[in-house]
C-alpha cells in the first residue's frame, strides 16, 4: 500500500483529510427529528466576480435524498457524481429508489477502499446526508474520510464542528421529537450560535425532507428568511 502506518499505528494521510475540511472555513449542520431532518451550511461567496446562482454546497442525489459538502469542492463533487451514479445504478438494477442508508453505506465503502489503495487519497470532504425512507422516514447519516459512516440525530462538519456537536447536544437532549419547523431553527440557532453571527437569507442555504413532503428541496431565501423571523420572535 502507498500510506504507511507510521508508529502507533496512525495513518497521516487520512488524518490530513480530516483536516482539509476545515479548510473550507465552512460549517455545516444536520439534524433529525420525529418527521423530518434538514441540512443547513454557510453560504460564502469567494469573489466579487463570482455568478453566486452558480454557488452551492448542497446537493440532490435522488428524488427523496440528498446532501450537504463540506470540504474541497473539487472532490465534494466528484464524491456526490459518484453517489448519483451508485444511486441510479442501484435504481436500474432493482426498479426502487436507492435508500439514504444504502447510498451513504455505499460511499462509506469506496472512501475506505482509497484509505488502502496506493495510487488513490482520501477525499478531503465530508458528506452530510438527509433522505426519506420509505420503511424508516426521514433519516441523517454521515460519511468522513476514513471511511466511516452513521445514522444520527443530529451532527456537524467542518471548522466548528467541536462546538457544534456541544451545542446539539443539549438541544436534542431537551426534545428529540421536533416537528419540521423545530427542526429547521434548531440548526439555525446551532450554526448562529456556533459561529456567533445572525444570518440574512442570503448567507445560509437550507435543505429538508419530512413526512408530509418527502422530496428533497432546498428552501427558497424567501422561506428561509421567515424561520429566521420566527426564531427571532422566540428569542
Amino acid at each position: 500500500s502507498g500510506i504507511n502506518a507510521e508508529y502507533g499505528g496512525r495513518l497521516y494521510q487520512v488524518e490530513y483529510a480530516f483536516k482539509a475540511i476545515n479548510q473550507s472555513g465552512l460549517t455545516s449542520i444536520g439534524v433529525r427529528g420525529k418527521d423530518s431532518a434538514c441540512v443547513i451550511t454557510q453560504r460564502k461567496i469567494p469573489d466579487k466576480l463570482v455568478d453566486e446562482e452558480t454557488v452551492s454546497h448542497i446537493y440532490r442525489v435522488t428524488k427523496h435524498s440528498g446532501c450537504v459538502m463540506t470540504g474541497m469542492i473539487a472532490d465534494s463533487d466528484m464524491q456526490v457524481s459518484r453517489a448519483r451514479y451508485e444511486a441510479a445504478d442501484y435504481k436500474y438494477h432493482y426498479g426502487y429508489e436507492m435508500p439514504p442508508d444504502m447510498i451513504s453505506k455505499r460511499l462509506a465503502d469506496i472512501g475506505q477502499s482509497y484509505t488502502q489503495i496506493a495510487h488513490m487519497r482520501p477525499l478531503g470532504c465530508c458528506l452530510i446526508m438527509i433522505g426519506w425512507d420509505e420503511e424508516k422516514g426521514a433519516q441523517l447519516y454521515r460519511v468522513d474520510p476514513a471511511g466511516f459512516f452513521c445514522g444520527f440525530r443530529a451532527c456537524s462538519a467542518g471548522t466548528k464542528q467541536t462546538e457544534s456537536n456541544n451545542y446539539l447536544e443539549k438541544k436534542i437532549k431537551k426534545n428529540s421529537m421536533m416537528n419540521e419547523s423545530e427542526v429547521i431553527q434548531t440548526a439555525i440557532a446551532a450554526l448562529s450560535s456556533v459561529l456567533a453571527v445572525d444570518f440574512k437569507p442570503s448567507e445560509i442555504e437550507i435543505a429538508v425532507v419530512s413526512d408530509s413532503d418527502p422530496v428533497f428541496r432546498k428552501l427558497t431565501e424567501t422561506q428561509i428568511d421567515e424561520q429566521l423571523n420566527i426564531l427571532a420572535e422566540r428569542d
